[in-house]
């Protein structure tokens, strides 16, 4: 892939200045005693698309974080699809690219896991292979499962996997957790049916509801409602704590590593967010 010339933290902060993300970004980490005291990135373009008579050029910009909470620090990374046009030698309609979040799959209809097995199955759930299969494909697709495009519980549903968490209902689509390769349950990559599935399940893969994001350990899981209107959006993992003891999470789509667990800097968030919190293997 070609990769874009270094004028991309000038266009990034005018871009983005307009956005007030970047700024909820600065405000989130200045209520924590923290702040980013660098900002590194690198993009590379993927698609080049005719319009018109003109060149539209689509890119991955990565960003990398540096923050600084009291005496500690850690590092932030996010990978966020960017567009331009090239007018007279000059970028013009930099923007951030909207994503199409409708999933091919998701269904209206599911709503929660019904579990006709009421004898409850224990497994022991391996939180550091959970984590570092999170650190291992944060940014990058195992090709051993389906790309989705929106690829959130899919990612999710792996990292679990690779935690020991047993799959169960195949073939039907409507029941339980599982892949198969050409085929695969709705909770398995659909972020509303995995919640309800971790919150119904009595056997195998469930979750425990807790009320705090502090007690939330790395290998569990957090589920976004934002727009707080009952349909769930989005799942992460948490891989690790801030000096604080908060949560810091992995994500796909946008693809985010040792982000801060209350998305309060996504462009999808709303005053209205809700969130569930779910401790796996216990």
């Amino acid at each position: 892939m070609k990769k874009i010339k270094q004028w991309w933290l000038k266009e990034f902060e005018s871009t983005n200045s307009q956005n007030d993300w970047w700024e909820r970004k600065k405000q989130l980490w200045k209520e924590r005693d923290a702040e980013i005291v660098k900002v590194k990135g690198k993009g590379e373009i993927f698609q080049t698309l005719q319009l018109e008579g003109k060149t539209e050029y689509r890119y991955l910009l990565h960003l990398t974080y540096l923050i600084k909470q009291n005496k500690h620090f850690h590092i932030e990374e996010q990978v966020i699809p960017h567009e331009y046009r090239m007018k007279n030698g000059k970028v013009v309609d930099h923007k951030e690219t909207k994503r199409n979040v409708t999933l091919e799959i998701q269904p209206s209809f599911i709503t929660k896991e019904r579990d006709s097995v009421l004898e409850e199955e224990r497994f022991s759930y391996d939180r550091r292979a959970a984590v570092q299969y999170a650190e291992r494909w944060w940014n990058s697709y195992n090709p051993a499962y389906r790309i989705f495009d929106v690829d959130c519980t899919n990612y999710i549903s792996q990292c679990l996997r690779a935690g020991g968490a047993p799959m169960r209902g195949a073939p039907v689509r409507e029941r339980g957790w599982w892949y198969s390769g050409s085929s695969w349950s709705y909770s398995w990559a659909v972020a509303h049916s995995l919640r309800w599935y971790l919150s119904g399940s009595r056997q195998g893969l469930k979750g425990k509801e807790l009320y705090s994001a502090e007690d939330l350990l790395p290998g569990d899981i957090i589920c976004y409602d934002f727009q707080g209107d009952g349909r769930w959006d989005h799942n992460t993992i948490v891989v690790t704590k801030d000096a604080y003891g908060m949560p810091l999470v992995n994500a796909h789509t946008d693809n985010s590593r040792h982000r801060y667990w209350s998305y309060e800097d996504s462009s999808a968030y709303t005053p209205d967010i809700q969130y569930k919190f779910f401790r796996i293997g216990e």
